[in-house]
């Protein structure tokens, strides 16, 4: 792998990762449509990292007073987990998911057909959600219900073309958090699932044999810069999102969906 390929699939990873327009379609899409060697094991485990580094460090503040008083939320109302709890506590139904279908996902489910379909439809649903949605609750209305229906429908989103992203804000949208408080519980639902991604992702890499670990074999130059770029883009997107979809939104992101959805089918038919 080159340099420059690691500098765009940083950006792409950085950028796709907390956007509702699913990374894992378009780490799968671009080396397809360019014809680039596969990136590898380790570059997607080091990228993975670089991502997880900017949501940790965006969100260290409520990461740090959850750690310091755990018991802080539960003495209030015990209907309401507190966002940092009910992000850990969504990730168990993608870690369950995860382990009973990890060789459908793995295998016949990363093709171009399954994320052009994946792409256009919760797409779709995500501009319905968007449009239907009542805007009425913040974040810290949150509760155990809401937690567990934002975390059936994260565990869609091992399906390519999914989007982690943008299923949970679909799904919290639905229940009626207005768009910050939806992309921010999302973005926190990103710690604990980057932890237990990478955490796989790191046991898988050690039991590849030396040297196998993917076609290209980036080498550490190329491995430094997918972190960085990853990890600086992946923190601007955050910031940008959210000041974005507080004044406006989600409609590009259905719009673009729904383009690229169309043209991947088209492409598929023709190519």
């Amino acid at each position: 792998m080159s340099v420059w390929q690691a500098i765009i699939l940083g950006l792409v990873q950085g950028v796709t990762e907390f956007l509702p327009i699913s990374s894992s379609a378009h780490l799968v899409l671009v080396p397809y449509l360019f014809d680039w060697p596969d990136a590898g094991l380790r570059f997607a485990v080091i990228t993975n990292a670089g991502t997880l580094l900017a949501a940790i460090v965006y969100f260290r503040r409520m990461l740090i007073d959850t750690l310091r008083h755990p018991e802080a939320a539960m003495l209030e109302d015990a209907s309401r987990p507190g966002a940092m709890r009910g992000a850990v506590v969504g990730t168990l139904p993608v870690a369950v998911a995860g382990l009973l279908f990890h060789d459908l996902i793995a295998g016949a489910a990363r093709t171009p057909l399954v994320i052009a379909i994946t792409t256009l439809g919760f797409g779709l649903l995500l501009g319905w959600a968007d449009w239907t949605a009542s805007q009425r609750r913040g974040l810290d209305s949150l509760r155990w219900l809401d937690v567990a229906v934002i975390g059936l429908a994260q565990a869609l989103a091992l399906v390519p073309g999914t989007s982690r992203s943008g299923i949970t804000m679909t799904a919290a949208l639905g229940l009626g958090l207005r768009r910050p408080a939806a992309a921010r519980f999302s973005f926190l639902l990103a710690i604990p699932v980057g932890v237990l991604a990478l955490g796989k992702d790191l046991a898988d890499l050690a039991l590849v044999p030396h040297g196998q670990a993917g076609a290209s074999h980036p080498a550490w130059l190329a491995l430094t810069v997918g972190f960085v770029v990853s990890a600086c883009t992946a923190y601007g997107v955050i910031e940008a999102l959210l000041r974005l979809i507080a004044r406006s939104s989600f409609i590009v992101f259905t719009a673009y969906r729904i383009s690229l959805g169309i043209f991947l089918l088209v492409l598929l038919v023709y190519r």
